[in-house]
Protein backbone atom coordinates (compact mmCIF):
# COMPACT_ATOMS: atom_id res chain seq x y z
CA UNK A 1 0.00 0.00 0.00
CA UNK A 2 2.83 2.39 0.90
CA UNK A 3 4.55 1.68 -2.42
CA UNK A 4 1.30 2.43 -4.30
CA UNK A 5 0.91 5.69 -2.42
CA UNK A 6 4.46 6.75 -3.29
CA UNK A 7 3.88 5.92 -6.94
CA UNK A 8 0.64 7.90 -6.95
CA UNK A 9 2.39 10.95 -5.47
CA UNK A 10 5.18 10.57 -8.01
CA UNK A 11 2.68 10.48 -10.92
CA UNK A 12 0.72 13.44 -9.52
CA UNK A 13 3.90 15.45 -9.11
CA UNK A 14 5.01 14.96 -12.71
CA UNK A 15 1.46 15.48 -13.98
CA UNK A 16 1.44 18.80 -12.15
CA UNK A 17 4.82 19.71 -13.63
CA UNK A 18 3.53 18.81 -17.10
CA UNK A 19 0.44 21.00 -16.66
CA UNK A 20 2.54 23.91 -15.40
CA UNK A 21 4.89 23.48 -18.34
CA UNK A 22 2.02 23.50 -20.81
CA UNK A 23 0.52 26.61 -19.19
CA UNK A 24 3.89 28.36 -19.35
CA UNK A 25 4.29 27.40 -23.01
CA UNK A 26 0.77 28.65 -23.78
CA UNK A 27 1.46 31.93 -22.01
CA UNK A 28 4.75 32.35 -23.91
CA UNK A 29 3.04 31.49 -27.20
CA UNK A 30 0.39 34.18 -26.67
CA UNK A 31 2.93 36.73 -25.45
CA UNK A 32 5.89 36.08 -27.80
CA UNK A 33 4.44 34.10 -30.70
CA UNK A 34 4.69 36.98 -33.13
CA UNK A 35 8.31 37.55 -32.14
CA UNK A 36 9.16 33.85 -32.61
CA UNK A 37 7.52 33.92 -36.02
CA UNK A 38 9.46 36.98 -37.09
CA UNK A 39 12.78 35.55 -35.86
CA UNK A 40 12.64 32.23 -37.62
CA UNK A 41 15.44 31.54 -40.12
CA UNK A 42 15.96 34.19 -42.81
CA UNK A 43 13.18 34.31 -45.33
CA UNK A 44 10.28 33.70 -42.95
CA UNK A 45 9.03 37.26 -43.65
CA UNK A 46 8.70 37.39 -47.42
CA UNK A 47 6.83 40.61 -48.12
CA UNK A 48 6.48 44.12 -46.79
CA UNK A 49 8.90 46.99 -46.45
CA UNK A 50 10.42 49.53 -44.10
CA UNK A 51 10.24 53.12 -45.34
CA UNK A 52 11.15 56.57 -44.11
CA UNK A 53 8.48 59.22 -43.45
CA UNK A 54 8.42 60.20 -47.14
CA UNK A 55 7.87 56.66 -48.43
CA UNK A 56 11.50 56.03 -49.41
CA UNK A 57 11.96 52.27 -49.16
CA UNK A 58 14.82 51.54 -46.79
CA UNK A 59 14.44 47.76 -46.75
CA UNK A 60 12.30 45.42 -48.83
CA UNK A 61 11.49 42.01 -47.36
CA UNK A 62 10.42 40.42 -50.64
CA UNK A 63 13.76 41.05 -52.36
CA UNK A 64 15.84 41.16 -49.19
CA UNK A 65 17.42 44.38 -50.41
CA UNK A 66 18.27 47.65 -48.75
CA UNK A 67 17.87 50.93 -50.61
CA UNK A 68 20.00 51.03 -53.79
CA UNK A 69 21.54 54.37 -52.81
CA UNK A 70 24.81 54.00 -50.92
CA UNK A 71 24.40 57.20 -48.88
CA UNK A 72 20.89 56.22 -47.84
CA UNK A 73 22.03 52.78 -46.64
CA UNK A 74 24.87 54.23 -44.60
CA UNK A 75 22.83 57.02 -43.07
CA UNK A 76 19.88 54.84 -41.99
CA UNK A 77 21.59 51.58 -41.03
CA UNK A 78 21.08 52.10 -37.28
CA UNK A 79 17.42 52.96 -37.77
CA UNK A 80 16.73 49.98 -40.05
CA UNK A 81 19.15 47.42 -38.60
CA UNK A 82 21.45 44.88 -40.23
CA UNK A 83 20.67 41.39 -41.54
CA UNK A 84 22.37 39.58 -38.67
CA UNK A 85 20.57 41.54 -35.96
CA UNK A 86 23.80 42.90 -34.50
CA UNK A 87 22.15 46.33 -34.24
CA UNK A 88 19.67 45.48 -31.50
CA UNK A 89 17.80 48.80 -31.84
CA UNK A 90 17.12 48.48 -35.59
CA UNK A 91 13.54 48.36 -36.87
CA UNK A 92 14.14 44.89 -38.38
CA UNK A 93 14.70 43.62 -34.83
CA UNK A 94 12.51 45.81 -32.67
CA UNK A 95 9.34 45.74 -34.78
CA UNK A 96 9.73 42.28 -36.29
CA UNK A 97 7.01 40.82 -34.07
CA UNK A 98 4.53 43.42 -35.26
CA UNK A 99 5.52 43.04 -38.89
CA UNK A 100 4.85 39.32 -39.06
CA UNK A 101 1.11 38.85 -39.56
CA UNK A 102 0.94 36.23 -36.82
CA UNK A 103 -2.38 34.62 -35.90
CA UNK A 104 -2.72 32.68 -32.65
CA UNK A 105 -5.24 30.27 -34.20
CA UNK A 106 -3.97 29.71 -37.72
CA UNK A 107 -0.29 30.15 -36.92
CA UNK A 108 2.36 31.91 -38.98
CA UNK A 109 1.55 34.07 -41.96
CA UNK A 110 4.34 35.49 -44.12
CA UNK A 111 2.30 38.49 -45.16
CA UNK A 112 3.59 41.83 -43.86
CA UNK A 113 2.83 45.44 -44.52
CA UNK A 114 4.61 48.77 -44.60
CA UNK A 115 6.44 49.90 -41.49
CA UNK A 116 6.81 53.66 -41.81
CA UNK A 117 9.54 55.23 -39.71
CA UNK A 118 9.41 58.88 -38.70
CA UNK A 119 12.96 59.65 -39.85
CA UNK A 120 13.73 61.60 -43.02
CA UNK A 121 16.47 59.68 -44.84
CA UNK A 122 17.70 62.83 -46.62
CA UNK A 123 18.05 64.60 -43.28
CA UNK A 124 20.02 61.66 -41.94
CA UNK A 125 22.31 61.90 -44.98
CA UNK A 126 22.86 65.59 -44.31
CA UNK A 127 23.70 64.87 -40.69
CA UNK A 128 26.19 62.17 -41.67
CA UNK A 129 27.89 64.51 -44.13
CA UNK A 130 28.12 67.21 -41.47
CA UNK A 131 29.75 64.78 -39.01
CA UNK A 132 32.60 64.28 -41.52
CA UNK A 133 33.45 60.78 -40.33
CA UNK A 134 33.67 61.67 -36.63
CA UNK A 135 32.12 59.39 -34.03
CA UNK A 136 29.05 60.49 -32.11
CA UNK A 137 25.33 61.07 -32.46
CA UNK A 138 22.86 63.53 -33.96
CA UNK A 139 19.17 63.73 -33.11
CA UNK A 140 16.33 66.06 -34.04
CA UNK A 141 12.63 65.66 -33.22
CA UNK A 142 9.36 67.55 -33.32
CA UNK A 143 8.59 68.34 -29.70
CA UNK A 144 4.89 68.82 -30.54
CA UNK A 145 4.30 65.47 -32.26
CA UNK A 146 7.22 63.43 -30.92
CA UNK A 147 8.36 62.26 -34.36
CA UNK A 148 12.13 61.77 -34.57
CA UNK A 149 13.12 63.25 -37.93
CA UNK A 150 16.84 62.61 -37.65
CA UNK A 151 18.56 59.82 -35.74
CA UNK A 152 22.18 59.27 -36.66
CA UNK A 153 24.87 57.28 -34.92
CA UNK A 154 28.42 57.22 -36.25
CA UNK A 155 30.50 55.39 -37.32
CA UNK A 156 28.17 53.92 -39.93
CA UNK A 157 28.63 51.02 -42.30
CA UNK A 158 27.06 49.57 -45.42
CA UNK A 159 24.91 46.53 -44.51
CA UNK A 160 25.50 45.25 -48.07
CA UNK A 161 29.30 45.36 -47.77
CA UNK A 162 30.69 42.15 -46.29
CA UNK A 163 34.20 43.65 -46.15
CA UNK A 164 32.99 46.44 -43.89
CA UNK A 165 31.12 43.98 -41.70
CA UNK A 166 34.25 41.84 -41.43
CA UNK A 167 36.24 44.94 -40.44
CA UNK A 168 33.75 45.64 -37.63
CA UNK A 169 33.85 42.06 -36.39
CA UNK A 170 37.66 42.03 -36.45
CA UNK A 171 37.82 45.14 -34.24
CA UNK A 172 39.02 47.74 -36.74
CA UNK A 173 39.50 51.09 -34.97
CA UNK A 174 37.55 53.04 -37.58
CA UNK A 175 34.46 50.95 -36.83
CA UNK A 176 34.68 50.79 -33.02
CA UNK A 177 31.15 50.56 -31.65
CA UNK A 178 29.59 50.54 -35.13
CA UNK A 179 26.78 48.21 -34.02
CA UNK A 180 25.82 50.54 -31.15
CA UNK A 181 23.21 53.20 -31.72
CA UNK A 182 24.97 55.95 -29.78
CA UNK A 183 21.90 58.18 -29.83
CA UNK A 184 19.92 55.61 -27.83
CA UNK A 185 22.42 53.38 -26.06
CA UNK A 186 25.36 55.57 -25.03
CA UNK A 187 26.06 58.03 -22.23
CA UNK A 188 28.63 60.82 -22.23
CA UNK A 189 30.05 63.37 -19.83
CA UNK A 190 27.73 66.31 -20.60
CA UNK A 191 30.11 69.17 -19.91
CA UNK A 192 28.55 72.61 -19.84
CA UNK A 193 25.21 71.45 -21.24
CA UNK A 194 24.51 70.36 -17.65
CA UNK A 195 24.64 74.02 -16.59
CA UNK A 196 21.05 74.23 -17.82
CA UNK A 197 20.08 71.89 -14.95
CA UNK A 198 22.16 73.86 -12.47
CA UNK A 199 20.53 77.09 -13.67
CA UNK A 200 17.03 75.62 -13.31
CA UNK A 201 17.81 74.46 -9.77
CA UNK A 202 19.16 77.89 -8.86
CA UNK A 203 16.16 79.72 -10.35
CA UNK A 204 13.79 77.68 -8.21
CA UNK A 205 15.75 77.35 -4.95
CA UNK A 206 18.01 80.40 -4.62
CA UNK A 207 15.83 83.44 -3.92
CA UNK A 208 18.28 86.11 -5.09
CA UNK A 209 19.84 84.25 -8.03
CA UNK A 210 18.78 86.96 -10.50
CA UNK A 211 21.01 89.34 -8.52
CA UNK A 212 23.97 86.98 -8.93
CA UNK A 213 27.29 88.74 -9.38
CA UNK A 214 30.65 87.04 -9.60
CA UNK A 215 34.17 87.97 -10.65
CA UNK A 216 35.94 85.18 -12.53
CA UNK A 217 39.71 85.30 -12.18
CA UNK A 218 40.23 82.00 -13.99
CA UNK A 219 40.10 79.70 -10.98
CA UNK A 220 38.45 79.18 -7.59
CA UNK A 221 40.10 77.17 -4.83
CA UNK A 222 38.30 74.56 -2.74
CA UNK A 223 40.89 73.38 -0.23
CA UNK A 224 43.75 71.78 -2.12
CA UNK A 225 41.81 71.70 -5.40
CA UNK A 226 40.49 74.27 -7.85
CA UNK A 227 37.79 74.76 -10.42
CA UNK A 228 39.25 76.46 -13.47
CA UNK A 229 38.11 78.32 -16.59
CA UNK A 230 39.92 78.56 -19.93
CA UNK A 231 40.14 82.33 -19.42
CA UNK A 232 39.35 85.12 -16.96
CA UNK A 233 35.79 86.22 -17.57
CA UNK A 234 35.75 89.15 -15.16
CA UNK A 235 32.49 90.34 -13.60
CA UNK A 236 29.46 88.26 -14.56
CA UNK A 237 25.75 88.19 -13.85
CA UNK A 238 23.65 85.02 -14.35
CA UNK A 239 23.04 85.72 -18.04
CA UNK A 240 26.73 86.31 -18.73
CA UNK A 241 27.80 83.32 -16.65
CA UNK A 242 25.71 80.96 -18.79
CA UNK A 243 26.67 82.63 -22.08
CA UNK A 244 30.40 82.54 -21.22
CA UNK A 245 29.92 79.08 -19.67
CA UNK A 246 31.99 80.11 -16.66
CA UNK A 247 33.02 77.07 -14.63
CA UNK A 248 34.06 79.18 -11.66
CA UNK A 249 30.69 80.95 -11.47
CA UNK A 250 28.72 77.73 -11.85
CA UNK A 251 30.91 75.95 -9.32
CA UNK A 252 29.86 78.61 -6.83
CA UNK A 253 26.18 78.32 -7.85
CA UNK A 254 26.33 74.52 -7.60
CA UNK A 255 27.68 74.69 -4.05
CA UNK A 256 24.97 77.13 -3.06
CA UNK A 257 22.29 74.84 -4.52
CA UNK A 258 23.82 71.66 -3.07
CA UNK A 259 24.50 68.28 -4.68
CA UNK A 260 21.32 66.59 -3.41
CA UNK A 261 19.20 69.34 -4.96
CA UNK A 262 21.19 69.12 -8.19
CA UNK A 263 20.57 65.39 -8.30
CA UNK A 264 16.84 66.00 -7.75
CA UNK A 265 16.71 68.43 -10.66
CA UNK A 266 18.74 66.13 -12.91
CA UNK A 267 16.22 63.39 -12.21
CA UNK A 268 13.27 65.72 -12.81
CA UNK A 269 14.91 66.65 -16.12
CA UNK A 270 14.77 62.98 -17.14
CA UNK A 271 18.55 62.73 -17.43
CA UNK A 272 18.92 59.90 -14.90
CA UNK A 273 16.20 57.65 -16.33
CA UNK A 274 15.56 55.88 -19.62
CA UNK A 275 13.42 57.40 -22.34
CA UNK A 276 10.95 54.98 -23.94
CA UNK A 277 11.29 55.60 -27.68
CA UNK A 278 8.65 53.42 -29.38
CA UNK A 279 9.50 50.53 -27.09
CA UNK A 280 13.24 51.15 -27.11
CA UNK A 281 14.70 52.12 -23.75
CA UNK A 282 17.60 54.56 -23.87
CA UNK A 283 20.61 54.30 -21.59
CA UNK A 284 20.10 55.95 -18.20
CA UNK A 285 22.39 58.73 -17.05
CA UNK A 286 24.05 59.21 -13.66
CA UNK A 287 24.90 61.91 -11.14
CA UNK A 288 27.07 61.27 -8.07
CA UNK A 289 26.65 63.13 -4.78
CA UNK A 290 29.45 63.35 -2.20
CA UNK A 291 28.85 66.58 -0.30
CA UNK A 292 32.47 67.56 -0.96
CA UNK A 293 32.57 71.17 -2.25
CA UNK A 294 35.02 70.54 -5.10
CA UNK A 295 33.00 67.54 -6.28
CA UNK A 296 29.74 69.50 -6.03
CA UNK A 297 31.29 72.31 -8.04
CA UNK A 298 32.53 70.09 -10.86
CA UNK A 299 29.24 68.14 -10.91
CA UNK A 300 27.36 71.41 -11.33
CA UNK A 301 29.37 72.28 -14.42
CA UNK A 302 28.78 68.86 -15.98
CA UNK A 303 32.02 67.12 -15.10
CA UNK A 304 33.03 64.83 -12.21
CA UNK A 305 30.95 61.63 -12.71
CA UNK A 306 28.00 63.14 -14.62
CA UNK A 307 26.77 61.04 -17.55
CA UNK A 308 23.92 61.86 -19.95
CA UNK A 309 22.28 60.07 -22.87
CA UNK A 310 21.91 62.15 -26.09
CA UNK A 311 18.24 61.28 -26.59
CA UNK A 312 17.43 62.19 -22.98
CA UNK A 313 19.20 65.53 -23.48
CA UNK A 314 17.17 66.18 -26.62
CA UNK A 315 13.95 65.32 -24.79
CA UNK A 316 14.82 67.78 -22.03
CA UNK A 317 15.28 70.49 -24.66
CA UNK A 318 11.85 69.70 -26.09
CA UNK A 319 10.28 69.98 -22.65
CA UNK A 320 11.90 73.35 -21.96
CA UNK A 321 10.74 74.61 -25.38
CA UNK A 322 7.16 73.47 -24.68
CA UNK A 323 7.00 74.97 -21.19
CA UNK A 324 7.59 71.80 -19.18
CA UNK A 325 5.75 69.03 -21.05
CA UNK A 326 6.47 67.84 -24.58
CA UNK A 327 5.76 64.84 -26.77
CA UNK A 328 7.96 61.81 -26.06
CA UNK A 329 10.32 61.02 -28.97
CA UNK A 330 9.12 58.15 -31.18
CA UNK A 331 10.33 56.45 -34.35
CA UNK A 332 6.98 55.81 -36.02
CA UNK A 333 4.74 58.05 -38.14
CA UNK A 334 1.18 58.94 -37.21
CA UNK A 335 -0.28 57.31 -40.31
CA UNK A 336 0.56 55.37 -43.45
CA UNK A 337 2.35 52.55 -41.65
CA UNK A 338 1.68 49.13 -40.20
CA UNK A 339 0.46 50.46 -36.88
CA UNK A 340 -0.22 53.85 -35.34
CA UNK A 341 1.78 54.73 -32.21
CA UNK A 342 0.04 55.79 -29.03
CA UNK A 343 0.81 59.46 -28.27
CA UNK A 344 2.86 59.88 -25.12
CA UNK A 345 4.29 62.87 -23.32
CA UNK A 346 7.32 63.62 -21.19
CA UNK A 347 7.28 66.14 -18.36
CA UNK A 348 9.92 67.78 -16.23
CA UNK A 349 9.12 68.96 -12.75
CA UNK A 350 10.14 72.55 -13.40
CA UNK A 351 7.86 75.57 -13.27
CA UNK A 352 6.67 77.11 -16.53
CA UNK A 353 8.35 80.37 -15.48
CA UNK A 354 11.65 78.51 -15.09
CA UNK A 355 11.36 77.13 -18.63
CA UNK A 356 10.53 80.61 -19.93
CA UNK A 357 13.61 82.08 -18.25
CA UNK A 358 15.80 79.28 -19.58
CA UNK A 359 14.50 80.09 -23.08
CA UNK A 360 15.62 83.69 -22.65
CA UNK A 361 19.05 82.68 -21.40
CA UNK A 362 19.59 80.10 -24.15
CA UNK A 363 18.41 82.52 -26.79
CA UNK A 364 20.93 85.05 -25.48
CA UNK A 365 23.65 82.39 -25.81
CA UNK A 366 23.01 82.15 -29.54
CA UNK A 367 22.52 85.84 -30.27
CA UNK A 368 25.43 87.17 -28.22
CA UNK A 369 27.88 84.29 -28.01
CA UNK A 370 27.55 81.47 -30.56
CA UNK A 371 26.49 83.71 -33.45
CA UNK A 372 23.00 83.99 -34.91
CA UNK A 373 24.42 84.15 -38.42
CA UNK A 374 24.98 80.42 -38.74
CA UNK A 375 21.28 79.80 -38.03
CA UNK A 376 19.88 82.40 -40.43
CA UNK A 377 16.64 83.82 -39.07
CA UNK A 378 15.74 80.77 -37.00
CA UNK A 379 15.05 81.64 -33.33
CA UNK A 380 17.44 79.02 -31.97
CA UNK A 381 17.96 78.63 -28.22
CA UNK A 382 20.98 76.52 -27.32
CA UNK A 383 23.77 75.51 -24.96
CA UNK A 384 27.15 74.17 -25.93
CA UNK A 385 29.32 71.79 -23.97
CA UNK A 386 33.02 70.96 -24.05
CA UNK A 387 33.29 67.90 -21.85
CA UNK A 388 36.74 66.98 -20.56
CA UNK A 389 37.28 63.24 -20.58
CA UNK A 390 40.75 62.98 -19.08
CA UNK A 391 44.19 62.04 -20.33
CA UNK A 392 45.36 63.33 -23.67
CA UNK A 393 42.00 62.84 -25.32
CA UNK A 394 40.28 65.87 -26.79
CA UNK A 395 37.02 66.79 -25.03
CA UNK A 396 33.63 65.66 -26.28
CA UNK A 397 31.81 68.41 -28.17
CA UNK A 398 28.12 69.01 -27.41
CA UNK A 399 25.52 71.35 -28.84
CA UNK A 400 21.87 71.06 -27.83
CA UNK A 401 18.75 73.19 -27.87
CA UNK A 402 15.59 73.93 -29.83
CA UNK A 403 13.91 76.29 -32.26
CA UNK A 404 11.37 78.42 -30.41
CA UNK A 405 8.88 78.39 -33.26
CA UNK A 406 5.40 77.05 -33.99
CA UNK A 407 6.41 76.59 -37.64
CA UNK A 408 9.54 74.58 -36.83
CA UNK A 409 9.10 73.07 -33.34
CA UNK A 410 12.35 71.10 -33.37
CA UNK A 411 14.62 70.13 -30.50
CA UNK A 412 18.08 68.78 -31.29
CA UNK A 413 21.27 67.35 -29.89
CA UNK A 414 24.73 66.81 -31.37
CA UNK A 415 27.61 65.09 -29.59
CA UNK A 416 30.99 64.44 -31.20
CA UNK A 417 33.37 62.13 -29.38
CA UNK A 418 36.68 63.90 -28.76
CA UNK A 419 35.44 66.63 -31.07
CA UNK A 420 36.90 69.65 -29.26
CA UNK A 421 34.99 72.88 -28.65
CA UNK A 422 31.26 72.32 -28.49
CA UNK A 423 30.00 75.58 -29.98
CA UNK A 424 32.42 75.45 -32.90
CA UNK A 425 32.40 71.76 -33.81
CA UNK A 426 29.03 70.39 -32.67
CA UNK A 427 27.38 73.77 -33.24
CA UNK A 428 28.35 73.69 -36.91
CA UNK A 429 26.77 70.24 -37.33
CA UNK A 430 23.59 71.41 -35.60
CA UNK A 431 23.37 74.48 -37.86
CA UNK A 432 23.57 72.34 -41.01
CA UNK A 433 20.97 69.85 -39.78
CA UNK A 434 18.56 72.60 -38.69
CA UNK A 435 18.89 74.33 -42.03
CA UNK A 436 18.10 71.11 -43.87
CA UNK A 437 15.20 70.28 -41.53
CA UNK A 438 13.56 73.65 -42.06
CA UNK A 439 13.89 73.37 -45.84
CA UNK A 440 12.00 70.07 -45.97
Amino acid sequence: MKRLKNRTLFVLFFTGMLVLGMLFLLFSYIKDGAYWAAHRPAGSITSGEITDRNGVVLYDYESGDYNADYDTRLSTVHAVGDRRGSISSGARQVFAGKMSDFNLITGISTKTERLKLSIDSKLNIRAREAMEGRKGAVGLYNYRTGEVLCMLSTPVFDPNDNAQIEAINSGAEAYTGAYMNRFLASTYTPGSTFKIVTTAAALETVSDIEDFSFKCTGSVSYGDHSITCPSRHGWLNLTDALADSCNCAFGKIANEVGSETLRKYAKEAGLLDSVNVSGLKTAAGSFATTGVPIDEGWSGVGQYKDLVNPCAEMTLMGCIAAGGTAATPRLLCDEGGLFVPKPESSSIGWQASTCARLKELMRNNVVNHYGQGQFGELPVCAKSGTAEVGGENAPHAWFTGFIDSDEHPYAFVVVIENGGWGSKQAGSVAAQVLEAACER
